[in-house]
């Protein structure tokens, strides 16, 4: 693919960004600076600025870049941030995330998928991205509180060890719903009296899933 060809692919990508509602500057800074190409392999890279989700290893997928904006841009991520994910995956959303906030912690019960994500982040240079091989739906305790969670799988109901894990005034961003045709992306702010919950529309993720994963 030509320079002039790529170009035209990465403004496209953005255009359609935007149309579908990602409008936040940070969050367009962002992905227009991590290139999702480099998160896909073989023929799937070559659809990299295809706003549709792919497969990666572990019968997995990577998150269509048009949702993936939708949550950068719903967690109201700012440089003092320090942010969980729950799904590394392919490792794109964190590399998302850390170009905006301070650290990024990233955990997935595929060790396999963690291994993958982490030699890429070394080979763009993400030092501020912490990986964990593990059972995202107990989050991290040993690194909490949270000043943003984000979960890239969905459950029937926030996960309570989640909830526990975020700051007073922090946002949790996640799918949820009791099948996987009928999902919400819902935000939850914690108060200093319990949660606020705002839904924020439907999506399709995969179930979220206890347990380490045996794929090694």
């Amino acid at each position: 693919m030509s320079d002039e060809s790529l170009a035209e692919r990465k403004m496209q990508f953005l255009f359609t960004l935007r149309t579908r509602g990602v409008t936040d500057k940070r969050t367009l800074a962002a992905m227009e600076k991590v290139d999702r190409g480099d998160f896909l392999r073989g023929l799937f890279a070559e659809r990299a600025y295809e706003d549709m989700p792919l497969p990666i290893a572990c019968g997995q997928t990577i998150s269509q870049p048009s949702i993936v904006g939708l949550m950068t841009q719903a967690l109201q991520v700012d440089p003092r941030h320090r942010v969980l994910e729950i799904g590394t995956g392919s490792g794109y959303q964190a590399a998302v995330l850390a170009q905006i906030a301070r650290r990024v912690y990233t955990i997935d019960r595929h060790p396999r998928l963690v291994k993958d994500a982490e030699v890429i982040f070394d080979r763009l240079g993400l030092g501020n991205i912490t990986t964990f091989a593990g059972d995202g739906s107990h989050g991290l305790s040993d690194q909490a509180p949270f000043d943003r969670i984000i979960v890239t799988a969905a459950a029937e109901d926030p996960p309570g060890p989640l909830l526990a894990q975020l700051k007073i005034n922090g946002i949790m961003v996640l799918p949820v719903g009791q099948s996987d045709t009928v999902q919400s992306l819902i935000r939850v702010l914690r108060t200093e009296t319990g949660y606020e919950y705002e839904e924020l529309r439907p999506v399709r993720f995969v179930p979220l899933v206890e347990g380490l994963a045996r794929d090694d």
